[in-house]
């Protein structure tokens, strides 16, 4: 990912001078940019968004954001080679803009590894997460301890019939996030196997507003 990576965009409708707020999808294993893209309409149209092709490409079609031991394991070299090319990508956007812009990460199944690890490894950079199907990144260089994410939004959602990733470590996510993260967690359940239904996107794009709002009113 040492060239500037493959990205579909959606412009925010937007009528401020401010810089809308910002949406990066990063999807999972085996797709592409044009993935998660789908997911753009149903995203309140006050955000832009940004649709994200992983670097590794897979012999057998698509992309990833790391090498793996095993489903849900990532390998820490890798992992941190993608962390530094996004976060990179993520500083020439703002490169000589005098107004920051608020940025969530939104990632599925592998992408959710790879927006937690974002997110584990600069905290105070996003405006918050929305972690789906997946698991954080254990095991890895990055400091998964106790109130890393404080004070940060994150959106949890993953289906009851999701069976991708390995139960043990859907459990320690899950308990992390809700007891130890520090996280300000919402975090759903849907009736589903490994994929995002439109319920759970509805839910998303309304958690979306009410961040932007709280912030606005935090601001003022």
């Amino acid at each position: 990912m040492a060239d500037e990576p493959v990205v579909r965009w959606r412009k925010a409708k937007h009528a401020g001078a401010s810089r809308p707020p910002l949406l990066v999808l990063l999807h999972g294993r085996g797709a592409d940019e044009n993935d998660l893209f789908e997911l753009a309409p149903a995203i309140d149209p006050s955000f832009a968004v940004a649709s994200v092709r992983a670097p590794i490409a897979l012999a057998e079609g698509g992309y990833t954001w790391s090498e793996s031991s095993s489903p849900g394991r990532y390998l820490a070299a890798s992992l941190r080679r993608s962390i530094v090319a996004l976060q990179g990508w993520l500083d020439a956007l703002d490169a000589g803009r005098p107004d920051p812009q608020r940025t969530y990460l939104l990632g599925f199944s592998a992408g959710m590894a790879m927006a937690s690890a974002l997110i584990i490894d600069e905290p105070t950079r996003y405006a918050g997460g929305i972690f789906l199907s997946g698991t954080l990144p254990f095991e890895t260089d990055l400091s998964i301890t106790k109130n890393r994410l404080a004070d940060v939004d994150i959106f949890s959602g993953r289906g009851t019939f999701d069976t991708a990733i390995p139960g043990d470590l859907v459990e320690r996510t899950s308990a992390y996030l809700r007891d130890r993260s520090g996280a300000r967690l919402t975090e759903r359940t849907y009736p589903i196997p490994h994929s995002i239904s439109e319920p759970e996107i509805a839910d998303i794009s309304r958690w979306l507003v009410a961040c932007e709002a709280a912030a606005l009113t935090n601001a003022g």
